[in-house]
This record gives structure tokens, sequence and C-alpha cells, in this order.
């Protein structure tokens, strides 16, 4: 038992102790910085992922749009509801709310 408390009050074993309780709470570098870091990270990692994907689409698309002018006025009806003069334009809008959204 005296063995044990000497151990325990031995100035390395204390030295030690402060030393590793400096390193993880109180440091710059602490381990709650570095994980919260690692988290930040990896979402910013997720969301390059996403746009350079959504750059990839983009660039099929405008590719598309440049030399194919079928694909062109298909777009331009799509997305800006372009028509021709002698044409009725119908919007059909859905209202039903899908419960699985």
């Amino acid at each position: 038992m005296n063995k044990i408390l000497r151990f325990f009050i031995n100035k390395y074993f204390i030295t030690t102790v402060l030393f590793v309780a400096w390193l993880i709470f109180f440091d710059s570098n602490n381990i709650l910085t570095n994980m919260r870091t690692k988290d930040k990270l990896n979402e910013l990692m997720k969301e390059k992922r996403f746009y350079i994907d959504e750059i990839k689409k983009d660039s099929v698309l405008i590719q598309k749009l440049l030399y194919d002018t079928l694909e062109l006025e298909k777009y331009a009806r799509e997305k800006y509801l372009m028509k021709k003069n002698n044409e009725d334009l119908y919007l059909l809008i859905d209202t039903i709310v899908d419960p699985r959204q």
C-alpha cells in the first residue's frame, strides 16, 4: 500500500499527469479542437465532392446546349417556359404532397 502511495506522489508521475492533462484540455492543439477540425474537414470534403459533381453535370449540359439546337430549345421551353408565337402554354402544377418528404 505504501509503495502504491509513493508511486502516485512521485514527482515524475505528477509531472507526467499534468503534462498529459495540459495536452488534452488546455493546449491550443488539444484533442477537442482536433476532433472539431476533423469534423469540419469531413464536412467540407463532402461539400467539395458535391460541387465537383454539380460542375460535371453542368459541363455536360453546357456542351449539349452549345452543339445541339434541339436540346437548347427543349431546355428553354422547360426551364424558362418559352414558347413560339403560334403556341399556347399550359402549366400543370402538382398540388399533391408526397407524405414521404
